[in-house]
């Protein structure tokens, strides 16, 4: 019998919906302004968190191979069937930002509209559906 953390998962997956406003009210009053930057900058940073944390204890719980990275983690999820191509695809670019956004934030650009603030919203309400859906089918 497995254990999976679901009360973490949920909290985690349950951040989402204001991530998701976050980065949609961004998009859609986009002034390239400091404020509007940064808003969209922590939206990003806590997007990354919930996803690869999520993914942690989906691989701890259900005994996944051990991830080498964040990349790995969103690439072994995939390959169990947690999501789909689409995700994936969009989760992949989104991790590949934490480098930039934490370790290298002198030189993130603050007045630009990242281009995934635009898709992100609705590929992580997806990315909870379907997590949702998979612990339902596996536990």
């Amino acid at each position: 019998m497995y254990y999976v953390n679901q009360e973490q998962i949920e909290r985690r997956l349950n951040a989402i919906p204001e991530v998701a406003e976050g980065l949609r009210t961004v998009q859609a009053s986009w002034d390239k302004g400091l404020i509007a930057g940064m808003v969209q900058e922590r939206a990003l940073h806590l997007a990354i968190e919930i996803v690869t944390d999520v993914g942690s204890y989906l691989i701890d719980g259900f005994i996944m191979r051990d991830a080498s990275s964040y990349e790995d983690i969103i690439d072994i999820v995939h390959q169990e069937n947690v999501f789909s191509k689409e995700i994936h695809e969009v989760l992949m670019e989104l991790v590949k930002l934490r480098k930039p956004l934490v370790q290298e934030y002198y030189e993130w650009d603050r007045h630009a509209l990242h281009p995934l603030s635009r898709v992100l919203p609705e590929t992580l309400e997806q990315f909870a559906v379907s997590v949702r859906d998979y612990l339902a089918k596996e536990l």
